[in-house]
């Protein structure tokens, strides 16, 4: 008998985190069966309820971390977390809960007391009902998609300098970062490892860096890429998963396609298609007439669509929206559209002749860990 899938709910499915974790697990639709949570089921009692009943495992990330009165904030996070007991103890119902806390649970605020108090009383719920709990006390998170002078300063950063705006460092001192990725990862980790009664865990950053130097880096990001295109220096991991965050913000509709700039003379036409500070694998490809390519998307890959002859539409899509945003490409006047990190994205021949393509990706591929993700735009 096949094992049956685990079930992984997720309170504030709909926030920066939870969006991250119910795309990622949407991956792996042989191993997990995601139950699907709407911030209205805490308003309704048989809703939170029903939800909490088809629930092996719930990460409980649901919270307000500002924006609103102190003392409102510290009661709504309480409420948030004693409705959650009071649905298990209901339906009688142990699940695996894991809980994101944060390294502010310490500080004199009462975000972090609320962090600190909503552990404690889900770790004695899970002492008494013999359950499953995992603490994790998380620290700054940054990537794709996070609410700009909300999730984090590196969010506040990105949109400023895609929106015309200037990042301001009124006080500078290093911050200790974790890419949502790895930080989803590592919940996966959780969600997969041995049974253990009940632990707490601290989740270490991946990175750290000063404010000011954070700032310098993503301005020299626009400089490099908004203003020239060129794709800036990717040397590690943190600078790859910095700069997926930072195309994130990107307007496209309002940036591609990026016209190349074209040179003719007797001989014919030249024209640079790719500027890299950067390595990777470039490819060509032609593509005939109403043929599309791609349907899929990558987590990880910053990848470029050049088209150099022939005329394209290429789509793309925000995985888990209805997003689609469409470019039309002519070879006539060279141009490129990059696609976001977790994008399905595809490119068709809409003209009459042949189509000429150069694809640019920042790593080599490979067949093991391909990254790769078939979807329909």
């Amino acid at each position: 008998m096949a094992e049956s899938k685990l079930r992984i709910g997720i309170t504030g499915q709909s926030g920066f985190v939870g969006t991250y974790l119910f795309n990622a697990l949407g991956i792996l639709p042989d191993r997990y069966k995601r139950v699907t949570f709407l911030d209205d089921y805490f308003k309704d009692e048989n809703l939170l309820n029903q939800f909490v009943r088809e629930c092996d495992v719930i990460v409980h990330l649901a919270a307000v971390n500002r924006h609103v009165d102190d003392q409102i904030l510290y009661s709504i996070n309480i409420q948030l977390v004693n409705q959650l007991i009071m649905a298990c103890e209901n339906t009688s119902t142990s699940p695996h809960i894991i809980f994101s806390s944060s390294i502010q649970e310490d500080r004199s605020n009462l975000y972090g007391k609320s962090k600190k108090e909503g552990r404690r009383l889900l770790g004695a719920w899970a002492k008494r009902n013999n359950s499953r709990f995992t603490g994790l006390v998380i620290p700054n998170v940054f990537g794709p998609f996070g609410q700009p002078f909300y999730n984090s300063v590196v969010a506040t950063f990105c949109h400023q300098l895609t929106h015309g705006e200037r990042p301001l460092v009124n006080l500078d001192g290093m911050v200790r970062l974790i890419y949502v990725g790895e930080l989803v990862s590592q919940i996966i980790d959780i969600i997969e490892g041995p049974p253990v009664s009940s632990y707490e865990t601290n989740i270490e950053a991946s990175s750290s860096i000063g404010i000011s130097k954070l700032s310098e880096k993503l301005t020299s990001y626009r400089d490099t890429y908004l203003d020239k295109g060129s794709i800036p220096e990717l040397g590690n991991q943190f600078d790859l998963n910095l700069f997926n965050t930072f195309l994130s913000y990107i307007d496209h509709s309002k940036f591609f396609p990026f016209f190349l700039t074209t040179h003719s003379d007797s001989r014919g036409l030249f024209v640079e298609t790719m500027k890299l500070n950067s390595g990777g694998q470039i490819s060509f490809s032609t593509t005939k007439t109403g043929v599309t390519r791609g349907n899929h998307f990558h987590t990880r890959k910053a990848e470029r669509f050049a088209v150099i002859k022939g005329k394209a539409k290429i789509e793309i899509r925000r995985v888990g929206t209805n997003n689609k945003q469409t470019f039309n490409l002519d070879g006539e006047s060279p141009s490129f559209v990059d696609m976001p990190i977790w994008h399905t994205h595809n490119i068709t021949n809409i003209g009459d002749d042949e189509l000429y393509t150069i694809f640019w990706i920042n790593e080599h591929f490979n067949p093991d860990d391909p990254d790769t993700y078939f979807e329909e735009v």
